[in-house]
């Protein structure tokens, strides 16, 4: 029997297949690790040139307030965020995440305000919950529908030069901005955002006209089609969390180096303090530290250090303090890079740890994040 059969597909498998792409079940999906090119490749041709990702596995759901005010929608969906979503300016986005009620990370989240709605793009893996959570608590208060359409994104440095030939006022478009455009004649919508690092868009297109939209992109001969392979270690480079790796329900916002995301308005004091779930716990780290952080890790040499490896405070590995979340080898930092969890105390860039790798304890130095600086267009 054909293990495949059971995986969904997205609009663009088909054309996946013609470009050689080998698959792999992820999330649910039959999605493309790598193309013939190679994960190294592609990695480096999105940092230098254009990579064009197929990330419609993921969710895009409206969420809108049934008496049509997008305030009602705004502070309903703030009753399940620590984020301002209030005070966010329409055709702006902004990184959230769903906590729970002991203060740790459902999922996290890309929350747009579009006129009098929200648009919120979810992961895979957590989107059938994500939707029976937004159902089970604003459910009354907003109606929520979740879309039926195809998600590309198109990063690295040549991305804006690329789109500008399908819509010249792209150029014009700042990190997070997001606006309605049409591309080779598709109504389409594009954010100046994504999880590489580099400067990039996503694009949500209507599912039957993805493979035009796509095509017309893949023509230019700078942009070259990126499997998961390329855009976990891309992301990884990034300093950016993967949901169910660095981030999932034992750990809170703060633990995760997160802190950023949650503006003065949802704090202590704020002007619409807490009110989301496990605010006691966020707003007390967010005043007084969590006991554990989220930091970079580089390991010495080249074997790189994988997710799931313990770390200690020793050479010989007799106190293990913390765990790698995401590993592998750079391409772009040419060195092994790694995320983990350590105590405060080990937290300090600089400070030397120890992963077991096959029995062996190898030395591991907290590095500051990200490994490779962004070049989002601010």
């Amino acid at each position: 029997m054909d293990d495949t059969a059971a995986l969904k597909k997205t609009p663009l498998h088909a054309l996946h297949l013609q470009l050689g792409a080998r698959m792999v079940p992820f999330a649910g999906y039959d999605m493309p690790v790598q193309y013939p090119a190679g994960v190294m490749k592609e990695h480096l041709h999105t940092r230098a040139e254009a990579g064009l990702f197929d990330v419609s596995h993921m969710g895009q759901v409206i969420v809108k307030a049934k008496s049509g005010s997008y305030e009602d929608a705004a502070l309903a969906l703030e009753s399940l965020v620590p984020i301002d979503i209030l005070g966010l300016a329409e055709g702006r986005q902004r990184y959230g995440f769903f906590t729970d009620d002991s203060g740790c990370i459902l999922d996290d989240l890309m929350i747009t305000h579009l006129d009098d709605h929200l648009f919120v793009v979810v992961n895979a893996a957590c989107k059938e919950a994500d939707v029976a959570h937004l159902q089970a608590h604003i459910g009354d208060r907003c109606d929520i529908t979740v879309l039926n359409r195809a998600l590309i994104a198109l990063q690295g440095p040549r991305a804006v030069e690329v789109l500008a030939e399908l819509w010249a006022d792209v150029a014009a478009m700042k990190f997070m901005d997001v606006r309605h455009c049409r591309l080779h004649d598709v109504s389409c919508l594009v954010s100046r955002s994504g999880y590489s690092g580099e400067d990039g868009f996503e694009i949500s297109i209507p599912s039957d006209k993805a493979v035009d939209v796509t095509m017309r992109l893949l023509e230019h001969p700078d942009v070259q089609a990126i499997g998961l392979g390329a855009r976990d270690s891309l992301r990884l480079e990034a300093g950016l969390c993967l949901y169910g790796n660095d981030i999932d329900t034992t750990t809170s916002p703060v633990e995760a180096a997160l802190e950023w995301a949650m503006q003065k308005a949802r704090r202590s004091s704020g002007a619409r303090a807490g009110g989301f779930p496990g605010s006691g716990r966020i707003l007390s780290e967010l005043e007084n530290g969590a006991a554990r952080r989220r930091v970079g890790l580089k390991p010495e040499g080249k074997a790189p250090v994988r997710g799931h490896a313990k770390l200690y405070a020793d050479a010989e590995g007799k106190v293990e303090i913390g765990e790698v979340t995401s590993g592998g080898f750079g391409p772009s930092a040419e060195s092994p890079v790694a995320m983990g969890y350590v105590p405060v105390s080990h937290a300090a860039v600089g400070t030397q740890v120890y992963a077991e790798v096959r029995g062996k304890f190898l030395p591991v130095t907290v590095s500051a994040l990200p490994f490779v600086t962004p070049t989002y267009k601010r």
